[in-house]
């Protein structure tokens, strides 16, 4: 194993003296092209060009002598830090971080960050990567091959942010761009590149915050807030016992995307956007979209409003992790459900119709939930019954995806 290794992190600055005693002293040195090229590189080191972290973190490890990796940015922060301390490969580092990339594009763009929040963006995440962009108004992405740029705007149809593209940051060829979201497919991205994707109708912070990201305080305190919050507006289907359950078992979460279907006041829209989830919000009612639009404009949350008539307009949506279908009847779950998202609620107002319903979901291969929900409301001064709501309310889960 080797007797010491040495992560340090390189901005395109001049190293520290930490930095350059370190590397004077190596005998293994793994890096990318650009760091292997460092004159303070030692010519006699063994040099290890870093494609696979762990590939790279065996010969490491099989190693006997001092060794150092060099990375771009904050090696702790989203980079090989992680891959080197993992259990299989036994190795204690010592870490010279510098300025990591997320920090230096916000200052490039002379912006404030701590209210940004930061994903990863790889082929397999790239699509929850884009949620979170739907879903907040500060967002940095640390893309790769295949997932920049170009890909982001792609899936961002019908959202329009402005994405700030910092290409090669700290080398010679270092480049800042701003374009809108829609025309970022049109050029091609060097890599490495860091996007900042800003814009929105989300309030602005009037003072110092308090914690990093999106701050989970923000808003009224409570799920599923009354009628009066949400104008007086709300449905039979959007009563707030039937909300709250429903909400429950669709479990909306940051990196989600959740298709509202006959989204009617916006109420559940608006709460699953709450939940950091990004939401499509669909209705034929051009009042209901105008609603849910003013509720979400309200709340300070973002979310996009499709109007059109289920199912013929949810075929050209991307694709959902979580639905509720307010409206629509069995055709629609049906039709969600061919798209396989991971959960699906709904209600329906007789036992036939939930039977109907639980039956096609269970043909899609779903595990369905239906129980009878009653509620009644009573005003306290008399303590006598307000208003009664019955429901059946069903819940479908894809065995193979419970997460």
């Amino acid at each position: 194993m080797a007797d010491r290794v040495t992560v340090i992190g390189w901005d395109g600055s001049p190293l520290t003296a930490a930095a350059r005693s370190a590397l004077g002293a190596a005998t293994l040195v793994a890096g990318a092209a650009h760091h292997l090229a460092l004159p303070e590189v030692p010519p006699g080191a063994e040099a290890v060009r870093l494609g696979s972290v762990a590939l790279a973190a065996r010969r490491i490890a099989g190693h006997r002598g001092t060794a150092v990796v060099l990375a771009d940015g904050d090696p702790a922060f989203f980079g090989v830090v992680r891959t080197l301390r993992a259990p299989e490969f036994g190795l204690e580092v010592e870490v010279v971080p510098a300025v990591s990339s997320v920090a230096a594009a916000f200052a490039r763009a002379g912006m404030p960050w701590d209210d940004a929040l930061v994903v990863v963006a790889h082929r397999r995440t790239l699509r929850r990567a884009v949620n979170v962009c739907r879903a907040h108004t500060k967002v940095a992405v640390l893309t790769s091959p295949g997932a920049g740029p170009a890909e982001l705007g792609l899936l961002m149809e019908g959202v329009h942010r402005t994405f700030v593209i910092c290409e090669e940051l700290g080398t010679e060829r270092e480049q800042v761009t701003v374009v809108t979201s829609d025309k970022a497919a049109d050029h091609t991205w060097r890599d490495p590149n860091v996007v900042i994707v800003v814009g929105g109708t989300g309030a602005v912070a009037d003072g110092p915050g308090w914690i990093a990201g999106r701050d989970p305080g923000a808003g009224p305190r409570g799920w599923t807030l009354p009628a009066e919050s949400y104008g007086g507006l709300v449905g039979e289907g959007e009563l707030e016992p039937l909300r709250a359950a429903q909400l429950a078992r669709l479990g909306p979460r940051v990196g989600d995307l959740m298709w509202d279907i006959g989204c009617g006041s916006g109420a559940f829209a608006t709460e699953a956007a709450r939940a950091g989830a990004g939401v499509i919000a669909v209705d034929s009612d051009p009042r209901a979209c105008g609603h849910t639009e003013s509720n979400a404009r309200t709340f300070g949350v973002q979310l996009q409003v499709v109007q059109g008539a289920a199912p013929h307009v949810l075929e050209n949506l991307p694709e959902p992790d979580v639905v509720r279908v307010g409206g629509g009847g069995a055709a629609v779950v049906s039709a969600v459900a061919d798209r396989r998202p991971q959960r699906i609620v709904t209600h329906a107002a007789t036992r036939d119709a939930a039977e109907l319903i639980g039956r096609d979901l269970t043909e899609h291969g779903y595990e369905v939930e239906c129980a009878l929900l009653q509620s009644v409301e009573l005003d306290t001064r008399a303590w006598t019954e307000k208003e009664r709501s019955v429901a059946f309310l069903l819940s479908g889960v894809l065995p193979e995806r419970t997460t």
